[in-house]
């Protein structure tokens, strides 16, 4: 068993289920000379399996490398950023199809809609998503959806396309949204955002996800967790995302880490 400090409070995680970061860029520049090291904490805190999640051609290739370094560590999955999207996007499209039909891929994505930055390539966004969108369903591959400052027409775009599933990666919105995500059959995946301190509403959405249908995930190297806000994260930091969960939705730790595990493995069909 693992015992962590937190908030304070000596917390007991007890070993039985495998803890699966759900997303994970433990390509980025900043593993580039720990990687190893960053997989042995990761493994040492109980993580046995982590989504490789790949978000343009150069990284869905460095995402591919890793799946091949770390066979049955690393899960591999492709896709297009919307920060990538441009008037090329059909060439891009071409290019993750040709990737998809090469390797074995667990998700598309991440794809998605971003808003935040200005709406100039708001045309082309809502293109590339929705092409995404129509892949996934074409190769029967679960999606990884990131939404921000986007998400009225992130679920507009998924509301028409019944056939395709997937995980609103990082959910940042309402709990009254992610209802709206959920009868459509997406799972609600959240990470370190839910563990800062004023952190109001990924705490709600924490506490209403049907237990069947929430995933954690890092999103290394960002959105570091409480204690370790505002450093590098890494895979091993999952546990902190597991403790606060577990406490705010009054569970046991393994019991709800098992049952995270199942989810992860039913969404991405991954092999145990």
């Amino acid at each position: 068993m693992i015992f962590l400090l937190y908030k304070g409070i000596i917390i007991r995680i007890e070993r039985g289920g495998i803890m699966i970061d759900s997303h994970a860029h433990l390509f980025a520049d900043e593993f580039v000379n720990n990687l190893d090291e960053v997989v042995s904490r990761a493994k040492e805190a109980g993580v046995n399996k982590i989504m490789a999640v790949g978000f343009s051609k150069e990284t869905n290739e460095k995402a591919l490398e890793l799946a091949k370094k770390y066979p049955h560590y690393f899960y591999l999955t492709a896709g297009i950023h919307p920060s990538e999207a441009s008037s090329n996007y059909e060439l891009d499209l071409n290019s993750l199809e040709d990737f998809l039909q090469k390797h074995q891929v667990y998700a598309l994505g991440e794809c998605g809609l971003d808003y935040h930055y200005g709406l100039e390539t708001k045309e082309y966004q809502l293109a590339l998503f929705e092409k995404q969108i129509i892949l996934s369903i074409k190769y029967n591959l679960p999606l990884i959806i990131h939404s921000r400052d986007a998400i009225n027409d992130t679920y507009e775009l998924l509301k028409r396309y019944p056939e395709a599933y997937g995980v609103m990666h990082c959910y940042s919105g309402s709990k009254e949204m992610a209802e709206k995500f959920l009868k459509l059959g997406y799972y609600i995946g959240l990470g370190g955002p839910v563990t800062f301190k004023n952190a109001r509403v990924p705490k709600e959405v924490a506490t209403m996800v049907p237990l069947d249908k929430l995933v954690i995930e890092t999103d290394s190297p960002y959105l570091a967790p409480v204690p370790h806000r505002g450093q590098t994260n890494e895979s091993s930091y999952i546990k902190y995302v597991l403790a606060e969960i577990a406490g705010l939705r009054q569970m046991d730790s393994l019991v709800l880490e098992r049952q995270l595990d199942a989810n992860t493995i039913k969404l991405f069909r991954l092999e145990d």
